[in-house]
C-alpha cells in the first residue's frame, strides 16, 4: 500500500522537495553563484519559497489521496504485482540517488575538461572593461583589469591595443595549444615549438549560468611552464603584452611574464 502511494503522489513531491533544498543550501553556503549568475540569485531563491510553500500546502491534499488499489479494490490481485513492486524500488532508487547528488556530493566548479570542450577565447561574450580599455575612454586603470578584460582587449585589432601595457590578474592554467590553429601549426611543423611555450591564464565568464558559461583566457608566453604550473593550477600572473616571437601563432599579442605565483583557486572563480 505505501508502495502505491509513494509512487502515485509522494515520488514527484520528494523529488521537488530534494531540489528545494538543494537551491537553499546552495545558496546558504554563498555557492549559488558557481550555478546561476548573482544577479539571478534572489529571482532563484524566491522561486523556491514559492514552490516550497506550494509542497507544504499539497502534503495535507495528498494524505487523503486513495491509490489505485483503492480506487479498484474489488479486483485487485492478492499476490500483488512484479512490475509495480519492481517500479517502486525505481523510484526509491530515484530518490536516493538524487538525494546524494543534490545533498551529499559536494558542490564543485566548471572543470578545465568543460574549458578545453568550449574552446577558449571561441564565445561572444559581453560586459567587462575591455571597450574602455581598448579605446582609453575607462575609468579604471589597467590594474583593475582581470583576465576577462585583458582578453577582449586582445581580441580587438589583433590584440595591438594592449601591447606595451602591464598587466595583472589571476586565472587558471589550460595549454596554449588548445586552440584549434595552432594545433594545425604544431602538427605540420614538428619543430614549431611556440604553440607549447604559450599557455592561457582563462576564467570562465558566466552571463547566465554555469550552462552557458564561456572561458576566456590571456595567452602567457612562458618556455617550460608545464613544469611548474600544471594543468587546471591557479596563478597570478604579472607582466607586459609584447608581439609574439612566433609569426605562425593564432596570437599575435601574448603577455611575457614578470612572475608567475602559483595560488589557490578563489572562492568564486567566475566572472560576471
Amino acid at each position: 500500500m505505501w508502495r502505491e502511494r509513494f509512487d502515485r503522489y509522494w515520488r514527484g513531491l520528494v523529488l521537488s522537495g530534494l531540489g528545494i533544498a538543494g537551491v537553499a543550501w546552495l545558496a546558504a553556503t554563498g555557492r549559488l553563484g558557481w550555478y546561476v549568475h548573482p544577479r539571478y540569485s534572489w529571482f532563484t531563491v524566491t522561486l523556491c519559497g514559492i514552490a516550497a510553500v506550494a509542497l507544504i500546502t499539497a502534503v495535507p491534499a495528498l494524505r487523503t489521496l486513495p491509490t489505485a488499489d483503492e480506487d479498484h479494490a474489488p479486483h485487485s490481485d492478492p499476490r500483488g504485482h512484479p512490475r509495480r513492486t519492481l517500479w517502486s524500488i525505481g523510484s526509491v532508487t530515484l530518490v536516493a540517488a538524487a538525494a546524494a547528488a543534490l545533498l551529499v556530493v559536494p558542490p564543485t566548479t566548471l572543470s578545465t575538461a568543460a574549458a578545453q570542450q568550449r574552446q577558449v577565447n571561441s564565445g561572444a561574450v559581453s560586459g567587462g572593461a575591455a571597450g574602455g580599455a581598448a579605446g582609453g575612454v575607462s575609468t579604471q586603470t589597467d590594474a583593475d583589469l582581470d583576465a576577462r578584460d585583458w582578453a577582449m582587449v586582445l581580441r580587438q585589432g589583433g590584440g595591438s591595443a594592449a601591447e606595451g601595457r602591464t598587466a595583472s590578474f589571476i586565472g587558471f592554467v589550460l595549454p596554449g595549444d588548445s586552440n584549434s590553429r595552432e594545433r594545425a601549426v604544431s602538427v605540420a611543423d614538428k619543430t614549431n615549438t611556440g604553440a607549447s611555450d604559450v599557455f592561457f591564464a582563462a576564467r570562465f565568464v558566466v552571463s547566465c549560468c554555469a550552462v552557458d558559461a564561456q572561458p576566456l583566457g590571456v595567452p602567457v608566453l612562458s618556455p617550460g611552464w608545464q613544469e611548474t604550473h600544471p594543468e587546471g593550477a591557479w596563478v597570478e600572473v604579472t607582466g607586459v603584452f609584447v608581439a609574439n616571437p612566433d609569426v605562425t601563432s593564432a596570437h599575435p599579442v601574448v603577455l611575457r611574464p614578470y612572475e608567475i605565483t602559483a595560488i589557490d583557486e578563489p572562492r568564486d572563480p567566475y566572472v560576471y
